[in-house]
């Protein structure tokens, strides 16, 4: 067993290539252990040089919906009425606390999923933000 640390694409394609071999490995061998500590580093690596980011909030929701057989009608009640529901799945209205808590406890979706802003709202504050700043300075000049 010679485990180094990954410190780059050539050792990380190294180390893949070693868990290949190793994928079959015995419970309980030293391969199995190898196996084991090569996926530990791997996955420290991949942590820190293929970061994958949260899904937006409602596609989130959405594929939990498709996941369990169910429409946005299986929202009504738990994020607000037909026409809350409507306005949240459509990007019009951020989620709330209390519709977060809902949908973490009823559909198990993960809160830091469901906590960030939904990225179609995070474009309209930009916007929003910069249309702000050239009012202003029109009012100043």
């Amino acid at each position: 067993m010679d485990i180094t640390p990954i410190r780059g694409e050539a050792d990380y394609e190294r180390a893949l290539h070693r868990v290949e071999e190793l994928w079959d490995s015995r419970e309980g061998s030293a391969e199995s252990d190898e196996l084991d500590i090569l996926t530990t580093l791997l996955e420290a690596y991949e942590r820190e040089h293929y970061p994958v980011d949260l899904p937006d909030p409602v596609e989130a929701i959405k594929f939990r919906l498709e996941q369990t057989g169910k429409d946005s009608r299986a929202l009504i009640g738990i994020i607000g009425g037909r026409t809350r529901v409507y306005e949240v799945m459509r990007g019009k209205r951020p989620l709330s606390l209390n519709m977060i808590r809902n949908l973490h406890e009823k559909f198990d979706i993960p809160a830091e999923v469901l906590i960030q802003p939904a990225r179609s709202a995070r474009r309209v504050s930009v916007h929003r933000r910069g249309t702000t700043s050239r009012r202003s300075l029109r009012k100043s000049a």
